[in-house]
């Protein structure tokens, strides 16, 4: 789904994903912010396993989240997923977490670099550009 610029996925808190005290455990936000990413470049036609199969990682090289309120099991949370800078090896995501009443919960970034099969940086291949551009105007 889409709203106002950003990719949105909605996904259920499992209690795996609470700490002792059922709250979600504050590393798990980076598997939600995977679980945006993942579905946003989907969506643009660019699953992650086809750019393996191609040859191509896109590895994080920063993360970063600020946390603002908590949910526990159960609850029904949104993933607001963007990119917000392109260059030719990296690529910028910006994430919200929100609270089924869209009380902010986290906001991050990941920072991500191309790499090929020797894990080498490689500039970002022209077919995933161009899809990652039209899905950036759908967005908008």
């Amino acid at each position: 789904m889409i709203d106002k610029g950003w990719h949105i996925t909605q996904i259920r808190v499992r209690y795996s994903d609470t700490d002792r005290m059922g709250i979600v455990y504050y590393g798990n936000y980076f598997t939600f912010f995977e679980i945006g990413r993942t579905e946003y470049m989907r969506e643009a036609g660019i699953p992650y396993s086809e750019m393996e199969r191609k040859g191509y990682f896109m590895v994080v090289i920063k993360a970063n989240a600020a946390y603002h309120a908590n949910v526990g099991y159960d609850s029904l949370i949104t993933i607001k997923t963007a990119i917000t800078d392109f260059r030719k090896v990296r690529i910028r995501f910006d994430y919200e977490v929100l609270s089924e009443k869209q009380k902010l919960l986290v906001q991050g970034h990941t920072i991500h670099a191309c790499l090929d099969t020797n894990m080498k940086p490689v500039r970002i291949p022209d077919n995933m550009i161009a899809a990652l551009r039209n899905n950036m105007l759908k967005l908008v």
